[in-house]
């Protein structure tokens, strides 16, 4: 018979072990491979918690230098063994029932995935390996060899952070004020440079909407800022500024930020999602918003601009005189240059031409912004010149932004058409420049 006095006790001493952290040695890069090891070994769930725990810890504690030579051993040690998939492949061809499938599928993904799924059974581990993919994500250039382990860390946080286990909150004034603070750090497009500004994007005429996980606690995830006006805004300056008194009734939600929070995360779409669940938020709001699209900017121009030799810009200006944006260059040009607005009609052309036809080896736009807005189902609906008038502004396209517009009836065509065929929908009003 089983004595109940010594099962408890066993279950005790169990408990204790689980619980109870071990000592670690920091920088130690033989123990942290070691318990990699150990993790990877069918030793049972319970086990798997405590070492999953003692290599979150200790991976924190690696030097930069450690950190690439930690990558570099996982990645080789883990990776799928060519022979064995070689082998499943045969089984497979041999008979080919559900058993062998699945084999095949589990050599040929390797041990890495495993590894990291396992290791997020530590308390912090997701938040770990968020940060354990950004160390990465530095490092990638030199190292290309661990571009595998990269896309394994990205496939799983397709799934890790699939918008259906992430929650929409509307952040407000009354928001926590831990969360309020990181939304100031983690503006990426239009910095918020104090609590005033920060209370301005959150007014009235405001809607402000995060993604947050449920493992990460008052971590935002992404976030998204919308103005409400009367058509789709044409100034950054004029979005941001104080509200004037008096109500209006807006017809339009001009999305003029989006952020990404954790670097760890690039690269995984959220932000496609978030935009599309917003809509709907803001519908169900406001049935009397008609109108969906951006105030975007277009990183990357100004650069590209720079890089141009005078022949390629005469030819994309076609019948635009070469003088019309050759003052682009000057030494002298500054914010507000009255000759940017005086010829805005050849700025347009050009932009036109940098976001329509200036394409990628998978002959998609150069543009990230115009890329990210096309793949959701958006059209180029104007450029605007003079849009934002900053520092910021002028370094990334002399001020030009653009308008993208989200037509509900037309989102999913558009989106098949760019997908499937790579088709970039331009408004009439743009068609003369393209």
């Amino acid at each position: 018979m089983f004595n109940l006095k010594e099962i408890i006790s066993s279950i005790a001493d169990v408990g204790q072990k689980l619980f109870k952290k071990n000592d670690i040695k920091k920088n130690d890069l033989d123990s942290i491979i070691s318990l990699c090891d150990d993790l990877i070994s069918n030793k049972g769930a319970a086990f798997g918690i405590t070492v999953a725990r003692n290599i979150t810890d200790l991976y924190q504690t690696l030097t930069p230098e450690n950190k690439i030579l930690f990558f570099k051993k996982i990645n080789e040690k883990f990776k799928p063994n060519h022979t064995k998939v070689s082998e499943a492949i045969e089984a497979y061809k041999k008979t080919q029932n559900d058993k062998n499938l699945y084999n095949l599928f589990m050599v040929s993904e390797g041990k890495r995935r495993e590894l990291f799924r396992r290791m997020n059974m530590s308390p912090n581990g997701i938040s770990t390996i968020v940060s354990l993919r950004e160390d990465l994500l530095k490092i990638l250039n030199d190292n290309k060899e661990l571009k595998s382990l990269d896309e394994d860390l990205r496939e799983l946080f397709k799934s890790w952070f699939n918008p259906g286990f992430l929650k929409l909150e509307k952040i407000t004034w009354d928001t926590k004020a831990a969360v309020l603070e990181k939304i100031m750090k983690y503006e990426r497009v239009h910095e918020i440079k104090n609590m005033d500004e920060l209370k301005r994007r959150l007014g009235e005429d405001r809607r402000f909407f995060s993604y947050f996980h449920p493992a990460l606690e008052d971590e935002p995830i992404i976030f998204v800022q919308v103005a409400l006006t009367n058509g789709l805004g044409r100034s950054i300056q004029e979005l941001t500024k104080p509200r004037s008194d008096g109500e209006k009734k807006y017809d339009s939600a001009t999305f003029y930020s989006i952020s990404n929070c954790q670097e760890g995360l690039s690269r995984v779409t959220l932000g496609n999602f978030l935009i599309k669940r917003v809509v709907y938020e803001i519908q169900e709001e406001l049935p009397n918003i008609k109108n969906f699209g951006t105030l975007s900017p277009i990183p990357g121009f100004r650069k590209w601009f720079f890089n141009l030799d005078e022949n390629k810009i005469k030819l994309i200006l076609g019948k635009f005189p070469y003088e019309s944006v050759s003052f682009l260059r000057s030494a002298d040009l500054k914010i507000g240059d009255t000759r940017i607005a005086s010829n805005k009609d050849s700025i347009k052309k050009l932009v036109s031409h940098y976001l329509a036809n200036e394409k990628n080896q998978k002959q998609r736009p150069i543009n990230d912004v115009c890329r990210f807005h096309l793949g959701n189902g958006a059209i180029i609906d104007d450029i605007i010149i003079n849009a934002n008038v900053s520092e910021v502004g002028f370094n990334r396209s002399f001020g030009v932004m653009v308008n993208y517009l989200y037509e509900l009836k037309n989102i999913e065509k558009n989106h098949e058409d760019y997908i499937n065929n790579k088709r970039i929908i331009v408004s009439e009003r743009l068609k003369k420049f393209i």
